[in-house]
């Protein structure tokens, strides 16, 4: 067997090092299989990485690091033959966790070595894809926030987000949205607009969560008004997965909407990273477009194929 393709962001991870492409490989070589890993440095193109294992022929590519890195390598996988493995090697791993892959490394090779393949659906924003969600308002300000803190104060990537979210929280802003979706246009004026790839769990033990991954709907979620008391309420609340935020949401489900704004571009997230993108911005659902490999017990999170 030829040795399976595998990419690595070496800036993944709360300690900021995962390029320790032995230990990978022998996690690989202990379920019989080969590893080819490539580590990725900043200056490194993901997207050439991959096209290049594509043109070699790879019908298994895998990839390792956060939900930043496993979206960069999921965009060039979309609606192709090609399996995709997942190495859950960042801080939160979204992804992972609600396809059910273990967060340790040799735990999720075994995964991999299970050949267990499900499609999933894949959000879009304005060509855009996201695994997990997208926002606008709150989340990419805290984002913008975050990095001033650290270019600014010199502080850790995790001070400078305490310190942005604080900030945010106490200082909310608000902007005006038009929101059209099922036919309706629906003028809002709100701090945050949340787009889920499928479904989340908005209260109870699994809130943040997803329990399925193949619905073939996006969510869409727009926080009502807040007070800067309500904001730290909520975000207190939702850090420590307290209560129900039904109330805090109006909340829809679509194939597809659009979000259109005063401004010429607004910045939007997508699974963690900020773009500034022209409006109005188009959303939409691409429905089983990646085939994934998962534990044989998470069917609910994909369709086996």
């Amino acid at each position: 067997m030829s040795n399976i393709p595998v990419i690595v962001n070496a800036r993944s991870g709360p300690d900021g090092n995962t390029d320790d492409a032995g230990d990978i490989e022998a996690a690989f070589r202990q379920h019989g299989m080969g590893a080819h890993v490539t580590v990725m440095k900043p200056d490194n193109d993901i997207a050439k990485t991959v096209d290049a294992a594509l043109a070699g022929g790879a019908g298994l590519l895998v990839a390792g690091g956060g939900d930043g890195t496993i979206n960069a390598v999921a965009a060039r996988l979309l609606d192709k033959d090609t399996t995709y493995g997942v190495l859950p090697l960042g801080t939160l791993n979204h992804f992972a966790r609600d396809l059910g892959i273990p967060f340790d490394i040799e735990k999720a090779t075994a995964v991999i070595a299970g050949d267990h393949p499900v499609t999933v659906d894949v959000g879009e924003v304005n060509d855009r894809i996201f695994l997990n969600n997208s926002s606008i308002g709150l989340y990419p300000r805290i984002v913008a926030e975050r990095e001033n803190a650290q270019k600014r104060l010199g502080i850790g990537k995790w001070p400078a987000l305490i310190h942005a979210t604080w900030n945010a929280l106490r200082h909310p802003s608000s902007f005006n949205a038009v929101v059209c979706v099922d036919g309706k246009e629906l003028h809002r004026r709100t701090p945050f607009i949340f787009v889920g790839n499928n479904a989340y769990v908005m209260e109870g033990f699994g809130i943040g969560k997803r329990p399925r991954l193949d619905g073939g709907l996006l969510s869409l979620y727009v926080l009502r008004p807040k007070t800067a008391f309500g904001l730290l309420s909520l975000g207190f609340r939702a850090l420590f997965g307290i209560g129900s935020h039904v109330d805090d949401f109006e909340s829809f489900e679509a194939a597809d909407f659009r979000v259109e704004s005063e401004r010429a571009s607004i910045m939007v997230a997508t699974d963690g990273e900020v773009n500034a993108m022209t409006t109005p911005v188009q959303y939409r659902i691409r429905p089983r477009s990646l085939r994934v490999l998962a534990p044989a017990q998470s069917e609910a999170a994909g369709q086996a194929t």
